[in-house]
């Protein structure tokens, strides 16, 4: 005989008491998926700093890096890669994929967002190197990653990004690839604002 319905119990002779843990248990498991995103990019950035795997890339002042010794005998290939964390109705890409630079030398490269939702939203881009080694190496005088990008509905902006590699980078990397992956920060964003008005 199947399984007899009584006030006590549905179809699937499960009690009301039970389909109620069911959804609370669904509803953390979503609201904790959500805190884990937020948290995703202080993390990451902790990680990198430990670990040097992915390696964050480095700052560099322009006078310094007009001061580096331009290594013309090479050449070393950068690849630009572009990702966004999941869930995110945004385009962001690299303008050109792939250059040819010479150590020492600075170089301009731009990446392009555009912001699909019919709302304001604030990104973080996060970088990272690969090989790893080549984040000790790789030195930015301007990036987009360095502040918070603030993008309104339906916009799309240009952001730049001024770069050189040292000339001492090791002589067996011949290719380093940079990549950026945008963050949605917009409600962390709204309330680190609120924390300095006060709010």
């Amino acid at each position: 005989m199947g399984t007899v319905n009584t006030p006590e119990t549905d179809r699937n002779g499960k009690t009301p008491g039970a389909n109620r843990r069911t959804v609370v248990t669904l509803l953390l498991i979503v609201v904790g998926m959500f805190g884990f995103g937020f948290v995703l990019v202080p993390i990451y950035s902790v990680f990198c700093k430990v670990t040097g795997i992915n390696g964050k890339t480095g700052t560099l002042a322009t006078a310094e890096a007009r001061r580096l010794e331009v290594d013309e005998s090479r050449w070393v290939t950068v690849e630009f890669v572009a990702a966004v964390n999941n869930g995110i109705n945004w385009e962001f890409r690299p303008e050109q994929v792939r250059m040819k630079v010479h150590p020492g030398k600075m170089y301009r490269a731009w990446y392009r967002v555009r912001n699909n939702t019919g709302q304001p939203v604030v990104g973080q881009a996060i970088p990272s190197v690969m090989p790893g080694v080549a984040s000790k190496y790789f030195k930015k005088t301007e990036c987009f990653c360095f502040t918070n990008q603030p993008i309104g509905a339906h916009e799309e902006k240009r952001m730049p990004l001024v770069f050189v590699i040292e000339p001492d980078l090791p002589e067996d990397v011949h290719t380093v690839s940079l990549g950026y992956t945008f963050f949605d920060i917009t409600r962390t964003a709204g309330k680190a604002a609120a924390n300095n008005r006060g709010g």
